[in-house]
């Protein structure tokens, strides 16, 4: 998945939007995975884990109305409605049934390829993570706190920077020029200092770090699972 933006599940009756909307979000980094009616889909988010649904809302069968009634309450999955123009009413019904948004038929491929950017973004940032617990640590980004054992340190904004990354990439190797961009500095002294510091607040013992280690030759990664 490395390789695209997020994973898409497709539903419309018809062959043509299909492979339209296929052929060009698959130009624009996204996987995407069709279904052909309402049962279609069911059968495939049974199996798979999409970032994102587009729900046509007429349908022979059983209608994209139907399908959102019956799974929106038991997945979190966006939703992006296409819907008939003159049908504010089914429109209306689906935001009440909690799709994200919806886009009229026809419609411009530039304009969805902008809905799925605005839903996407907006779901990674309900999905960051701002506090988390391990062992004997808490780690609260909110508060800029740091609680190990019996004391609490304090963070700044630039520890706070660092640790929002690693926390949200739990046993990703962040390189030192990696952690030099996200805090806007390229000296390889300053950040080995900034990764001292935040050891003396996380570790029980720094020199001997179990949590955030150094990687010989790569950098540095944090281990909270």
């Amino acid at each position: 998945m490395d390789k695209f933006i997020a994973h898409i599940l497709v539903v419309d009756d018809d062959d043509g939007i299909r492979s339209l909307v296929k052929k060009y979000l698959n130009e624009k980094r996204y996987l995407v995975t069709t279904a052909i009616n309402a049962e279609d889909a069911s059968e495939k988010i049974k199996i798979i884990k999409f970032d994102l649904i587009i729900l046509d809302i007429m349908m022979p069968g059983k209608s994209g109305l139907d399908f959102l009634n019956e799974y929106k309450k038991n997945i979190n999955t966006p939703v992006i409605l296409l819907t008939a123009k003159g049908e504010p009413n089914e429109r209306i019904e689906g935001l009440e049934m909690g799709a994200d948004d919806y886009l009229p038929k026809p419609f411009e491929p530039k304009e969805l390829d902008l809905r799925i950017k605005n839903i996407i973004d907006k779901t990674k940032q309900t999905n960051i993570k701002r506090i988390i617990e391990f062992q004997n640590v808490k780690i609260d980004l909110n508060k800029q706190l740091i609680l190990q054992s019996n004391y609490e340190y304090k963070i700044n904004n630039t520890e706070k920077i660092i640790l929002k990354e690693m926390i949200n990439n739990p046993g990703k190797i962040f390189a030192r020029e990696e952690i030099g961009k996200l805090i806007d500095l390229n000296k390889e002294r300053s950040i080995d200092v900034i990764i001292t510091r935040l050891r003396k607040k996380i570790e029980i013992d720094p020199k001997n770090p179990k949590f955030l280690q150094t990687i010989r030759g790569a950098g540095y990664v944090l281990w909270i699972e």
